[in-house]
């Protein structure tokens, strides 16, 4: 009898046995995923200290700049202090409200049509650069080469070059036909400044929108072809669609570089023209006459400007790459749990 009873597994016993081992492997996958986090943690810690370092601080720094001011002042009892002196958001309230309001409003305005001017100019003309270098012609490579040309000058050498082609007698007012003062203070300055930082960053969005333009298959041209098709159609239902991630990256990254515009209205125009005068201008001449808490609060206003600039763009554009792969995860076991429910 017991040998007999040995020899006839139960069925309830079979679950019975396997179920501890279905929890030892659920408890060794979320051990290895454990782990998994934690050298991806420990592998990352290197390079998040050196952001912290080289980024992280230098803006906790400059707000706390932000906060004093340095020089002679009186205090609360009318006796004179020397130094550093905290003036909590005294800084701010003068750059909004204050003496010094009129040219911070008018170097926000100034950088924010330098911005949105010259990025549209260089999307529009950066992609017909890139679909003229996409296309197969003799001498494809001179032509690539040529039009980068302009993105290898420093800014310095290309501002120095476009003031002598803007001069009273130089080649701009030469091909208008007339007397011009380009690099005065004005309305032409700004004009100057847009001509020259189109002509210059160009090229940067071009080749960012071709190397896009290469990931395109030839056969998806040759279907829309044969369905019928024309240039126009394709550029706007296959072409457009397909670069967008590469544009919108081209884009952002010079909507943050003109928003730090400095180098080239410095070089072509001169530092405190109010026609050409950016934010980063406006600090640097705050800095150089030692007023360095109100450097920092220009600084720290133009940095959250940038920063919002940035999310607005991300947001409003969809180029949310976090957000899409957070929906993904979040999705994941939602299409697990269906798909049990389905087999069951």
């Amino acid at each position: 009898m017991s040998t007999k009873h040995d020899e006839q597994p139960s069925a309830a016993g079979l679950p019975a046995a396997g179920a501890p081992r279905g929890r030892r492997r659920g408890r060794a996958g979320k051990g290895d995923v454990q782990g998994t986090k934690r050298l991806a943690a420990l592998l990352l810690s290197p390079t998040l200290l050196v952001l912290a370092l080289v980024i992280g601080y230098p803006v906790l720094a400059g707000f706390r700049e932000s906060l004093y001011a340095r020089g002679e002042g009186l205090d609360d009892q009318g006796f004179v202090v020397e130094g550093d002196r905290f003036v909590g958001l005294g800084n701010y309230t003068a750059i909004f409200q204050g003496d010094r309001a009129e040219a911070f409003w008018n170097a926000f305005g100034n950088t924010t049509f330098f911005t949105v001017t010259t990025v549209t100019l260089e999307t529009v003309i950066g992609v017909a650069m890139a679909l003229i270098m996409h296309q197969m012609f003799r001498g494809r490579s001179i032509v690539r080469a040529g039009i980068l040309v302009p993105w290898a000058i420093p800014t310095a050498i290309s501002g120095l070059l476009w003031r002598w082609i803007f001069q009273a007698d130089g080649a701009a007012n030469a091909v208008v036909r007339e007397q011009i003062l380009w690099t005065a203070d004005g309305f032409p300055a700004k004009m100057a400044i847009v001509i020259a930082e189109v002509w210059k960053t160009s090229p940067f969005i071009g080749l960012l929108v071709l190397a896009g333009l290469q990931m395109i298959p030839r056969d998806v041209y040759e279907a829309a072809r044969v369905d019928g098709a024309g240039p126009v159609q394709r550029f706007w239902r296959i072409t457009l669609p397909l670069v967008k991630p590469a544009l919108l990256v081209a884009v952002l990254f010079r909507m943050l570089d003109a928003l730090r515009m400095f180098d080239l209205p410095a070089v072509l125009i001169g530092v405190n023209q109010k026609s050409v005068e950016t934010l980063t201008m406006i600090a640097w001449f705050e800095a150089s006459n030692l007023r360095y808490g109100s450097a920092a609060a220009y600084a720290t206003v133009l940095f959250l400007y940038i920063a919002l600039i940035a999310y607005l763009f991300v947001k409003l554009l969809g180029a949310d790459i976090i957000g899409e792969a957070r929906q993904h995860r979040a999705g994941a076991p939602r299409g697990r749990r269906g798909r049990k429910k389905v087999a069951a």
